[in-house]
């Protein structure tokens, strides 16, 4: 039902449904809509949330590691349209209550057979539009940004620890990701939701990238990532006045979420770098949406180098060709 972006070759788990990296989508056209209801599930499927309630509860009682639940938001929808003369992109995107448990629920049993002998992909995400899925299996939307060091000019890739749950544990992704959450990222004094805060919040809590550090942010694009079934809003982070000793030192000294990656990978930030990374870590190593972000990072550099010419991106192409030829993709 959704094409995937095909990268070195490799067709990856990710539908990028809107932003192709030459321009981005501006912080005034992203309106977030929030619905304080919690999203509602079928009886069956209900079953199954109470069940890994209680046996998240019961691990929690017996001093075993567990997960514990925290309050999410659930993706209802995700609107694009135009503006009226310069056709700059808009997005809205409508949200209610969930939490994590509600996540797990679907994301751990996407293969689970129902009663009606369906699984949630099969009846949910194959034979139906999966950007049309109920709001119930939308559960999570992740904030997915690719860093650069303009001091070295540097590509940061980050792994996930294998303490981190989930199907992407010990994989490569973007430099820093965080899920909206509503404790952190609805604003206390009824002002709308920002994406771009919560980019500076995963910059911050992954990275150590604090609010007095120089910082050029733009939103990209939004994807689907088809395997897992989760939203994603991809950004572009540029660091004018750091580099990888000066993160690296910092590290050492503390970060907020450290544990969430176990390492870091700088790479040149040109095209033929970047792409030769992706090409030569093994396909299964990556999270499904990663290709897809840095690969939009490298367009919007080309196209800045050219001086806003959206052909720039063609300059990402031709890399791409390169690295596919020298490796025999």
């Amino acid at each position: 039902m959704r094409d995937r972006f095909t990268v070195v070759g490799r067709a990856t788990g990710c539908h990028l449904f809107e932003g192709d990296g030459t321009r981005p989508i501006q912080e005034e056209n992203v309106r977030v809509r929030y619905t304080p209801e919690r999203v509602e599930f079928p009886e069956e499927i209900g079953a199954w949330r109470r069940s890994i309630e209680a046996e998240e509860e019961r691990k929690e009682a017996s001093g075993l590691p567990h997960r514990w639940n925290n309050e999410r938001f659930a993706v209802d929808r995700v609107v694009v349209t135009r503006t009226h003369l310069a056709e700059e992109p808009v997005v809205s995107l409508s949200l209610r209550d969930a939490d994590y448990f509600d996540f797990l629920t679907t994301s751990l049993n996407l293969e689970r057979q129902q009663e009606n002998g369906l699984t949630l992909r099969k009846q949910y995400l194959e034979d139906k539009d999966p950007a049309e899925a109920p709001a119930w299996m939308n559960c999570s939307f992740g904030v997915n940004v690719a860093l650069e060091t303009g001091k070295d000019g540097k590509m940061l890739f980050s792994r996930r620890s294998a303490q981190v749950a989930g199907p992407n544990s010990a994989r490569w992704n973007s430099s820093a990701n965080e899920g909206l959450a509503r404790e952190h990222d609805l604003p206390k004094d009824g002002s709308p939701i920002s994406l771009h805060a919560v980019a500076r919040r995963a910059l911050y809590e992954e990275l150590a990238v604090h609010r007095t550090d120089k910082l050029r942010l733009e939103l990209l694009g939004f994807g689907l990532d088809l395997v897992n079934h989760q939203w994603a809003g991809f950004f572009r982070a540029v660091l004018p006045d750091l580099d990888e000793p000066t993160l690296r030192l910092r590290w050492t000294r503390g970060v907020t979420d450290k544990w969430e990656h176990d390492r870091f990978e700088f790479v040149d930030s040109d095209p033929e770098s970047v792409l030769g990374f992706i090409a030569d870590k093994p396909e299964d190593r990556w999270t499904p949406c990663a290709p897809t972000l840095f690969y939009l990072a490298l367009v919007r550099g080309a196209v800045e180098r050219g001086n806003g010419d959206p052909a720039g991106r063609f300059d990402v192409e031709r890399a791409e060709q390169n690295i596919m030829s020298a490796r025999g993709l």
